[in-house]
C-alpha cells in the first residue's frame, strides 16, 4: 500500500450507519483493497458501551434516555461508557498495525503505542486552537492541565478495537458539545473527573467550529503517523479506487 491515509468525512450520520462504513472499511482493509483509513463524522445523541463497562455508570434511566431519543449500544472497543452528540467530533482510524508506523519495533505496532500517537494527534489538534492539553498516567484520552483548585478535565474520549492487527473504531473530541448531555453517564468510569470543549479550552474567538477541528484532526494524524493525507469523497470511491 501506498504511504498515505485516506480521509473519509461522512458529516452527521446514525452511529448504526457510522458502525456499518466502519466495518466495510475494516472488511475492506483486512483484504487488503483499501490503505490505511481515517473516517470522520459525527453522530446524534448515543451511549455506548465498551468491553469494561457496567450499565451502573449509565445515570439516566431507561425512559428519560428514550423520551430523549437516545440509543444504548454496546460494542466490542475497549473502555467504559460513553457519549457521543453533536458538536463532537468522532474519528474511526482504521490501520494496519504491521505497517511502516512510528515507534514500531517488532513486526506490528502495539495497540497501547497506537493510542499513545492518537493522543499526540489530538493533543497537536487543541493545541491548534491554542488549548493546552496533555496525557495522564494510567488514563487514556487526552486531558486540560489543572489550574490551582480546578482538576484536569478530559476533552477526548479513545477505544479501540483491534482485530487481524486492523484497529478501529477511536476517539471523540468534544468540540462545541453540549457538556449537560455529560450527565446522563460516569464518562470512562471515571466519577472524579469532569469533561470540557474546545469551545470552552481555546482563547480563540470566534471559537472554533466542528469542521475547522476536523480539518486539524487529518492534518495532525498525518504529521503524527507521518503519512500523506488524501480526502476521498464517498465511500464508493475509496473502496473503487484505493487497491493494493
Amino acid at each position: 500500500m501506498s504511504k498515505l491515509i485516506h480521509l473519509l468525512q461522512l458529516g452527521r450520520i446514525s452511529y448504526p450507519e457510522g458502525l456499518r462504513i466502519m466495518n466495510e472499511v475494516v472488511r475492506a482493509r483486512k483484504a487488503g483493497r483499501v490503505g490505511d483509513t481515517l473516517l470522520l463524522l459525527e453522530h446524534p445523541p448515543v451511549l455506548t458501551l465498551g468491553r469494561n463497562s457496567t450499565r451502573a455508570n449509565i445515570l439516566a434511566t431507561d425512559h428519560a434516555l428514550a423520551n430523549k431519543g437516545v440509543e444504548i449500544h454496546e460494542i466490542n472497543r475497549g473502555g467504559d461508557v460513553t457519549y457521543h452528540g453533536p458538536g463532537q467530533l468522532v474519528g474511526y482510524p482504521i490501520f494496519d498495525l504491521r505497517g511502516a508506523l512510528p515507534g514500531k519495533k517488532g513486526p506490528h505496532l502495539g495497540p497501547v503505542d497506537f493510542v499513545r500517537l492518537m493522543e499526540e494527534a489530538l493533543i497537536l489538534t487543541c493545541k491548534d486552537f491554542g488549548a493546552p492539553a496533555q496525557r495522564i498516567c494510567k488514563r487514556t484520552g487526552v486531558w486540560t492541565y489543572a489550574g490551582g483548585s480546578v482538576p484536569e478535565k478530559k476533552i477526548a474520549a479513545i477505544g479501540v478495537h483491534v482485530s487481524q492487527a486492523i484497529t478501529s473504531h477511536g476517539f471523540a473530541l468534544n468540540v462545541n458539545t453540549d457538556l449537560r448531555d455529560f450527565d446522563w453517564i460516569v464518562p470512562c468510569g471515571i466519577a472524579d473527573r469532569g469533561v470540557t470543549s474546545l469551545e470552552l479550552e481555546s482563547p480563540r474567538n470566534p471559537a472554533p467550529t466542528l469542521e475547522e477541528a476536523a480539518n486539524s484532526a487529518a492534518r495532525n494524524f498525518g504529521r503524527v503517523f507521518n503519512l500523506q493525507v488524501l480526502a476521498t469523497h464517498s465511500l464508493e470511491t475509496l473502496l473503487a479506487c484505493n487497491h493494493g
